[in-house]
């Protein structure tokens, strides 16, 4: 492959500056290797990125690393020397600490409660613990105040927060779980800023992203994952994301981009003066939110996680009995229709939390086939489950979302997340839903798994399916979406013609800045 990078990595290893090495590594479970022979070294002062596809074996050695799973075999050093984690707590022993993509924060506690959970021995629960994070948000330029109460701050402080966490536990090796998917382009700049005074201190931060642009434009060095073992490690200023993609999958980077449009004046969804009160007494969780989509457009929503986009995907799919206002599905009023009458008629859903939602991750492909479809053919036979029907149907899913499976008897829990994805997307699909809601439908995938998930959507958009399009990759949404609009604080605040707006202009619109800077 011409376009392969074939630079060696960055300079030889030193016992000095190299902090963790990995040498041998494996880890096979009942049925799949997860991880073979993986050597890696990480440097200090480095920000050492890690990318592959869904099942690649990254987030398995990861969890090596932070003790949660013990190695088959191989060898994991530590400063010099060889180390033994058997849990969490013995990788935060040796300075490792791990921020997962799912922040772990409680909102009803103050930052300094939050971070100190778990760690009240080391400085106490006053002023000694207060002390000690405003020396650290200082010190990383985290802008972290420890009496702030979490349910008041944004996503991006979270994120900083929990940053905060591991450092307040002596971490110098920090190991980041895809952490930029929930945050806006000036979010990201600001972590990237962080995370560089992170490596400005002497830190390593380990970086796993499927983010290939955001990879480079942050990390020092890259190492690419492919089926459980290192395929080549190289300096982030020599690659580009297209050599990377290839090195990942053997393919070029994807595209969201569609073709012409294929917008028809039918509509399919119309939806006027939505409204959903807070059970609590506060603001409305949604506000006078009206739009219609029609037969082959995608309808973009933009909006920082929190501000309503969950509510408004459950308002329309009869999860929330108290939103008032009108919802119009092909002319028909279904504001009053259950959720099961409601997906009989025609719409299709992936939901945004594949895990809680959308799978039954210990029941085996064909059943998950049949969930939220056990009312409609083929996977009924008079009013018993057709066992046989959904089983030839779920081969065929398989067959033509390729998705990656010993067989239809497998466990879902077993399938990497882009074939989880494949599986889900196909299975809504294959209902020939008149209107798809897809909430972060590529969330958390590979790029192979990626550019099938758009391929599949476009495909159906050319053949008249209207879609609903929930996601925080601002690319997806400006590459896909025939109209973007932005919900904000549970009010749709404008919208956006993708062929002419940037991911700044829909970050300052999600975050109100565009608001404010109108004001001035």
């Amino acid at each position: 492959m011409s376009s392969t990078p074939t630079a060696p990595p960055a300079g030889p290893s030193s016992s000095t500056d190299v902090v963790v090495r990995l040498r041998g590594i494996g880890k096979t479970f009942p049925g799949v290797i997860a991880n073979h022979d993986i050597d890696i070294d990480v440097r200090r002062g480095t920000i050492h990125a890690i990318v592959g596809e869904n099942g690649a074996g990254k987030s398995t050695l990861m969890k090596i690393l932070y003790g949660v799973q013990k190695p088959d075999s191989g060898v994991i050093e530590i400063d010099g020397d060889a180390v033994s984690l058997s849990t969490p707590s013995d990788a935060i022993a040796h300075g490792v600490g791990m921020v997962f993509q799912h922040f772990m924060l409680a909102d009803n506690l103050t930052v300094l409660e939050n971070v100190v959970l778990g760690a009240e021995k080391m400085h106490g629960i006053g002023d000694g613990a207060r002390a000690r994070i405003r020396e650290l948000s200082d010190t990383y330029g985290l802008g972290i105040r420890p009496d702030d109460l979490v349910a008041d701050l944004g996503v991006g402080a979270r994120q900083r927060i929990e940053i905060l966490k591991v450092l307040y536990r002596g971490a110098r090796i920090i190991i980041l779980d895809e952490p930029t998917a929930v945050l806006v382009p000036q979010e990201v700049d600001e972590l990237f800023d962080n995370l560089r005074g992170l490596k400005a201190e002497g830190l390593a931060v380990i970086f796993i992203s499927h983010k290939l642009d955001e990879v480079l434009s942050v990390a020092d060095t890259v190492t690419v994952i492919r089926r459980g073992t290192t395929v080549e490690t190289v300096p982030g200023h020599s690659v580009t994301a297209r050599q990377l993609a290839e090195l990942m999958v053997g393919s070029e980077l994807p595209s969201p981009s569609t073709e012409a449009s294929t917008v028809t004046d039918v509509e399919v969804l119309e939806v006027s003066e939505l409204g959903l009160p807070d059970p609590a007494g506060g603001r409305p969780l949604l506000e006078d939110i009206s739009f219609a989509i029609h037969r082959g457009e995608i309808l973009g929503i933009a909006g920082v996680e929190g501000n309503g986009q969950a509510e408004l995907v459950e308002a329309i799919m009869g999860m929330r009995p108290d939103a008032t206002g009108v919802i119009e599905l092909n002319d028909g009023d279904i504001a009053d229709w259950s959720t099961r009458r409601r997906r009989e008629a025609g719409i299709g859903y992936i939901p945004e939390d594949r895990h809680r939602q959308g799978l039954l991750l210990d029941a085996p492909l064909w059943e998950n086939r049949v969930l939220g479809h056990q009312t409609r053919e083929p996977n009924i036979a008079g009013p018993f489950i057709d066992r046989a029907g959904a089983r030839e149907d779920t081969e065929r899913i398989v067959r033509e979302y390729d998705v990656r499976t010993p067989g239809i008897d497998t466990l879902a829990r077993a399938l990497s997340g882009g074939n989880q994805q494949k599986l889900i997307v196909g299975r809504e699909m294959s209902s020939e839903p008149s209107l798809l809601i897809a909430a972060h439908p590529t969330r958390g995938v590979d790029v192979g798994a990626q550019a099938a998930i758009w391929d599949h959507i476009k495909r159906a958009r050319r053949n008249g399916l209207a879609v609903l399009l929930i996601s925080a990759d601002l690319d997806e949404l400006i590459g896909l979406s025939d109209t973007i609009a932005v919900l904000l604080r549970g009010q749709l605040v404008g919208t956006f013609d993708p062929a002419s707006v940037t991911p700044q202009q829909l970050g300052s619109a999600m975050t109100g800045a565009a608001d404010e800077e109108d004001a001035r």
